[in-house]
């Protein structure tokens, strides 16, 4: 399917604007952002495929009148030819935006609330390096963060267990480590489900191992 990717922007009254954080969907569009797997900063874009996807996000912002504030604007990218559609834009602090600024360790809503007083982003001070540059410099990161959401059906006896672009998840779960693979094992034990990673469903001996994994993958609630 097409890969889904969302960017947190912030806009001030003089028209500048910065990218907190890119964030990039595990699973393809069709799924609820909330109930994906997601990854900061996206794992899977090319120089190029970011800078039109950066210049889009300002674009949207200023097309829908977002003078001040933090917005996130979601994207489909057609793996096959590159195409790009704009698919959501919250013009507001979102749950994607929590997670950026946790992520990075920029205050998004902190600064939103600042920006909509008359503050410019070359007036504040980041917090990031404790103050020694102005927000106006986009945060950047070396290391990987996951998000895992966290999903208790065995609570909702007869509910429908395919993710579907309604969002089913009750909570989530956050990991940093330095490469995808750490934060995401990380992530996995994190959600307190007896797991403590990546660990085997079925038994490699198991003759009828791959029979296993077809039915689970393919029938839901498997």
């Amino acid at each position: 399917g097409w890969k889904e990717y969302e960017m947190e922007v912030v806009r001030d009254k003089n028209d500048n604007c910065i990218i907190v954080c890119s964030i990039e969907n595990f699973d393809a569009m069709g799924i609820h952002t909330g109930d994906s797997i997601t990854v900061a900063p996206a794992q899977t874009l090319t120089d190029k495929e970011y800078q039109i996807m950066r210049n889009a996000s300002m674009a949207v912002l200023r097309e829908i009148g977002v003078e001040t504030g933090g917005s996130n604007v979601q994207f489909s990218v057609n793996p096959k030819d590159g195409r790009l559609i704009v698919i959501e834009m919250n013009p507001r602090v979102s749950r994607s935006s929590a997670l950026a600024s946790k992520a990075t360790g920029f205050p998004i809503a902190k600064v939103a609330a600042k920006l909509a007083v008359g503050y410019t982003l070359d007036e504040l001070m980041n917090d990031i390096t404790g103050g020694r540059t102005p927000a106006s410099f986009e945060p950047s990161i070396d290391y990987v963060v996951t998000k895992i959401p966290r999903f208790n059906f065995e609570k909702f006896v007869g509910a429908n267990d395919r993710l579907t672009t309604q969002m089913k998840s009750v909570g989530e779960v956050m990991a940093i480590g330095r490469t995808q693979q750490e934060s995401l094992q990380k992530a996995l034990r994190g959600l307190e489900v007896g797991a403590t990673g990546f660990d085997p469903k079925v038994s490699l001996d198991d003759p009828e191992a791959l029979t296993k994994i077809r039915r689970e993958l393919k029938d839901a609630g498997a």
